[in-house]
This record gives C-alpha cells, structure tokens and sequence, in this order.
C-alpha cells in the first residue's frame, strides 16, 4: 500500500495545509503535521468529502458575488479588506509551508553535528529535539535514518535515503591523465639475483661513486631507496631484500619499478635464485638489465653467463638479442658509469612520466616503528607532489605528515614522481607494497582509513580475477575469465621439468593458453607461492612436497597445489579441467608427520625408524611417504607400527614410535614420513 503526505495532497487539492488537516481531523483521521503520511484509501475519502462539497458551495459563491452592493463604497471596501484578511490567513501558512519544504538527502546514518548542518540548525536544537524524543546522544553520535527524518520533519525538511556512494572507489579512483601535464620523471629500479652474487656489494659501489664531497663522507640515513645523480639525471634504487619482497609489493598491486637489474656473478653462472629473479620480473613485466658481475676474479666468464642467459629468453645485444648485458665490478668499480648509462637508456626509450602538479600518489617500500619517533615510513612517489602537512592514507594508517627525510638523511618539505622519502606522522605502521594517497584533510583520511579496517581486505581490490584452481577451470574458461593459465612447476629433477614444460605448452588452444611462469628443482616454497598468487597461477609438483610455511600460504593464498608421481597424471588431470571433465572423487588428507631420529636394523626383520610424531598422528592403515630434503624417495604402506614393544593402530603427536615400511629399507636419520589418507569429495 501507497503513502503519500499531507503537503502533497494539499498542493494537488491547490488548498492550505491548514484547512486540509481540519478537514481530516473532522472526519477522525489522526494527523500530526503537514509531514504526515496517508493512505491511498484516506485520500480516496478526503477527495470525495472535498469534492461533494466544492459542488455545494458553487452556488453560494455566485449569489454572493451578485447581492454584493456596488454602490455601497465604504462598506464595500470593508467587505474586500475582510475578505483579503480571510484570504491571507488561508494562503500564508500554504505558501510558507511549501517554501519550507526543502529536500534534504540523508545517509543511512548520520552523526547529529552532521544532521545540524544540513538542516542549518544550531547543534543544541537537535539535540534538544532529540532529548524530546526520549533519544539522548552527543554531537558526534550517530543516529540512523528513521531518527533523523523525524528530526528533519520537526524542523519542516523532507528526509530522502541518500543513495549509499562507494567512498573508497571514488577516493581510490585513479584520475584521467591529460597527456600535456605529464612531465618526464626519473626511473625506478630493483636490483635483483642469486645470493652471494653481488647485488649489496654492486649497490654500495653505485652510492659511493655518486657521493659528492657535500656529503661529507656518504650515506647518513637509510631509508630502504636511494638516489643517484649521472648527468643531471636521478635514478631511484629500491633496496628490497631479494625478489620475495619484490613480488610481496607486486602481490598487492604496487609496481612500483621500472627497470630490473639482474645480478649475475661471472665466476658462477646463472643459479636456481637467478631463474627465479628472471620469471619474476617477466611475470611482472618490467624491463630486464643484466649486470655481470665480479668479472675482476680469475675464473670470470661472461660470454658463458650470456651462453647460460640464452636458455631463459634473454639474448645479449651484442649476440643479437635485445637485453642489455654489461660486464662490472662491483670491488673494483668498473664500468659503473657504463650501467647507469644504460639505466638511463632504457628509462628514455620507456618515455616514463609522470604528473607533478596534482594530488600525491605512491607506495610504501618500507615500514617500521621507531621507538623515539613512533611509525616511520619509507614511501615512493609515483604521482603528484608530497609535502609536509598533506594528509595520507596507506591501508589502515593514516595522518598528517609531521616531517619528511630524503635518503641523504636531510629533511625536505616537498617531493616529486619517482623520489623515495621517508615521512613522520602516521597513526600505525603500513603494511609494506599498500599503496599511499592524499586526503583533502586529517578528516577525510580517517574517515577512508576507518572505512578500510570495516571493509575486507579481499573487496578493496578491485578487478582482480579468483584464483585459479583445476575444478574450477572450466567455468572460468566458459566466462571467459581466464584466457591464460599460468603454472609453477617444481620437480625432482630438472629432466621432469622440462618434460613437463614442453608437455603442458602443447595443451594450449585457442580458448586458453598455457604458460609456464617458472619451473625449478626441489620442494615447493614459499616463493613459489607467493609468485602463483601474484601471477593468479597454479602450482604442479612432481616427486616434491610443499614445505610447511608454503603449505599455510598458500592455504591462506588460495593457491591450488597438485601433487604427481607421474607426469602424464598430470597432463591429463589438466587436459580434462580445460574440457570441464575432472573428475578425481577423491582427493588426499595429510594427517601427520612424523621424524625419524635414530635407525634400527634387525636381522630378518629389516631396517626400524625409530621415530617423533612432529605434528597430527601416523595411523597403521594409512598410506605414508618417505620424505628426503623435500625430494619423495618412498610411497606406499607401514608394514609395522609400534610403541615400545606394543602393535598399535595409531600414534599421536609427540609421542615416539617404531615405523616399518613395506618393501623398503633405505632409511636415514632426519628423513620425514607423511601419512595421508584419501577421502572422498562430493562433486
């Protein structure tokens, strides 16, 4: 049922306020005020009184206008003025009503200061209004809508439900760029490789050939990013501790870098953690710069390291390629100068720029608290212009910025794109790679700061595709939410790998794609993880299990692991997800672990682990595998299981036992058994 209020029918009606309420209240309708509601029924029965009665009155209205006395002036006149009078008194209060019969828009709640300033009320007479009701509330308290349209009809307003807007969408929104403000700015860079391959060493030289005697000596603050000056041109380098911060930052939407610098030793060669800085910056995309590294030592060979690069996609320029390759020294400080040209090279044919003239934008690259000056940040500009006193917002922090320090250790009062600075003043520690904005004022950044802790993490990230995992890739393939599937591959072996690459590559069509973002030897890390997460990957690991810390990431991740001993398993299982055929009906529960920590053999009987229960419990039924530094060297079933000289079905954790396995008894000392059992899922 409809309602519709009182000043509306009466301005249809084209009578008063007024003289509308009389008439309801003859005929036992209850009204309060001219703000009242009716139904359609009471307004069916107003308009059929009022209308029987207009008929009735025409008459009267004719003989009274024709008995009235033309040539009687004064008592004429006497007759207008009391008639104007009648007039005014019917009229006035109508047109006053309809002139205070503004509209005003409310959210669904509304603190009373607020809900004074839109009525344009002192405070005290809301909150006044509001102990008249029975409500007691103070400046700041909120109330909800129902309360505050009783108010706003009290003070002759007519509340509307505001429609509820996304603030952090539209303080999140990223402004269109108008290319004729774009200003070109310096490149961001990360330096990136296998440990013990020179990247600190290589990253001290660069700062200590570009300090000048102003410095007095060097470096005074660290601020986790730093600043070279080569022919009037800065370079930002970004201190990230190895490639796992690096994809920590990508992981939450900051690209911050430009360029990365890839660190190879020249007497080494490319390594396991060279790979892994390789895919990382490809699954990031940012431009790859080599830098070979101690080619002072004896055993140095860069054409090998460049022979070694090959295989992964990055050819040398001077073999016909187009990554940038220069042979330095980081002990020696040879051809330094030589990669900053480079650097700058690269950053010119980017074109990177940037717009200096709006509201700073950027990343938080470093974050800590300081005992002596409290939250302490590291942040990268990468729009606008920073300066003392703005307001910012990085995740759940926020405040005014009290004090900035450049990297040189000297306080500034203003920065630009591309330059890291360190600031004081907000209310928490950020989390490093959230993104940082720029408030109007103190007000609104707690307010967007309060409306991020309400809000999940998961919702402020807007656009990102769900994880992919097999039992839903065909859906998403069908939606068309995924067009390319991207896959970690870990193995026993590098020959699997490899195996495995050239195999799943040949499944692509032309609905989806399948990319190999990395392949390595070894159990699956949590760097792994965190590239599958970045990447939206999933991870395939052959004669391999993931190590305990993985395993909760990627629980938390929703990263999807699957586990082979047989490649074309593998091959398959994936063959079938893209068709929408998978249908494996049960799936593996691991269901303890247990340490082997000293060795038995007893003649006839074969080799005993004497073993701890680290965590859940090993069962006599269940199926087991024998784990060797990540690498599965045993599957299958307990031939025995014991406590003390007792057969038992189960042990739980840190309890000690005797464990045999069937057929197998190439036990060693700190070998882990896992025990698993297979459940069955409804599909």
């Amino acid at each position: 049922m409809s309602k519709i209020r009182v000043y509306e029918v009466a301005k249809q009606l084209e009578i008063s306020n007024k003289e509308l309420i009389t008439k309801l209240r003859d005929l036992n309708i209850s009204v309060k005020n001219h703000m009242s509601s009716l139904t359609d029924e009471q307004v069916d029965k107003i308009l059929e009184v009022l209308t029987s009665e207009k008929v009735s009155e025409e008459p009267k209205v004719e003989i009274q206008e024709v008995k009235q006395p033309v040539n009687k002036k004064d008592k004429g006149e006497k007759n207008n003025n009391k008639k104007k009078n009648i007039e005014q008194d019917d009229i006035e209060p109508s047109v006053k009503d309809e002139e205070e019969l503004s509209e005003i828009l409310i959210p669904d709640k509304i603190t009373v200061k607020e809900l004074a300033e839109k009525l344009s009320k002192p405070v005290s007479e809301v909150i006044k209004n509001l102990m008249l009701k029975g409500i007691m509330a103070s400046a700041n308290q909120e109330i909800d809508f129902e309360q505050a349209s009783q108010i706003a009809e009290d003070f002759d307003f007519i509340a509307e439900l505001e429609e509820e807007r996304d603030i952090l969408e539209e303080f999140f929104r990223e402004e269109e760029e108008d290319q004729d403000n774009l200003e070109s700015r310096p490149p961001v860079v990360v330096v990136m490789g296998h440990v013990d391959h020179g990247k600190t060493s290589l990253l001290d030289a660069i700062r200590k050939s570009n300090v000048t005697a102003k410095e007095a000596g060097g470096i005074t603050q660290h601020i986790g990013a730093s600043v070279i000056s080569i022919n009037k041109q800065n370079i930002t380098f970004l201190d990230t501790p190895g490639h796992e911060a690096f994809t920590a930052m990508r992981l939450r939407g900051a690209m911050a870098t430009d360029i990365a610098i890839l660190v190879v030793a020249a007497d080494d060669g490319v390594m396991p953690q060279t790979v892994e800085a390789i895919n990382h910056a490809k699954a990031a995309g940012v431009q790859i710069i080599v830098a070979i590294n101690k080619i002072d030592k004896p055993g140095a060979n860069p054409d090998r390291v460049k022979q070694e690069l090959v295989e992964y996609e990055l050819v040398s320029e001077d073999w016909g390629g187009d990554t940038i390759c220069v042979p330095v020294s980081a002990v020696e400080e040879t051809n330094l100068d030589q990669l900053l040209e480079m650097i700058l090279l690269v950053s010119e044919m980017e074109e990177l720029k940037a717009n200096p003239n709006k509201k700073a934008r950027g990343t938080i690259v470093e974050a800590q608290l300081d005992k002596g000056r409290g939250p302490v940040a590291t942040v990268l500009v990468q729009q606008g212009t920073l300066k003392v006193g703005d307001s910012v917002v990085a995740g759940t922090a926020n405040g005014r910025i009290r004090a900035m320090i450049d990297d040189k250790g000297r306080r500034v009062k203003a920065v630009g794109p591309s330059t890291p600075v360190e600031i004081l003043g907000l209310s928490e520690v950020p989390i490093a790679g959230d993104a940082f904005y720029t408030a109007k004022n103190e007000r609104e950044a707690r307010h967007v700061a309060k409306k991020v802790q309400e809000r999940e993490r998961e919702k402020l990230i807007q656009h990102t595709p769900s994880k992919v995992t097999l039992d839903d890739l065909f859906n998403q393939i069908q939606s068309g939410t995924v067009k390319e599937l991207n896959v970690v591959v870990k193995a026993d072996v590098q020959g699997s790998v490899e195996a495995v690459k050239q195999s799943l590559m040949k499944l692509s069509n032309e609905e989806v794609v399948i990319k190999v973002i990395h392949g390595g030897v070894g159990a699956v890390n949590e760097s792994d993880v965190m590239l599958a997460s970045a990447s939206n990957a999933i991870i395939i690991g052959f004669n391999v299990r993931p190590e305990t810390s993985a395993k909760a990431v990627a629980e938390s991740e929703q990263i999807d692991i699957r586990l082979y001993r047989v490649i074309y398993n593998a091959i398959e299982d994936i063959e079938a997800a893209m068709k929408g055929m998978l249908d494996p009906e049960f799936v593996e529960k691991v269901i303890g672990h247990a340490q082997i920590r000293q060795i038995y053999k007893a003649s006839g009987i074969g080799t005993i682990g004497g073993s701890y229960v680290q965590d859940g419990k090993i069962m006599r039924n269940s199926g087991v595998r024998l784990v060797r530094n990540g690498i599965v060297v045993y599957e299958g079933q307990l031939s025995s299981l014991k406590r003390f000289k007792d057969d038992v079905k189960e042990v739980n954790s840190g309890y000690e036992c005797g464990l045999m396995l069937e057929k197998f008894n190439d036990l060693k000392e700190s070998d882990v058994v896992e025990a698993f059992i297979m459940e069955e899922i409804p599909r």
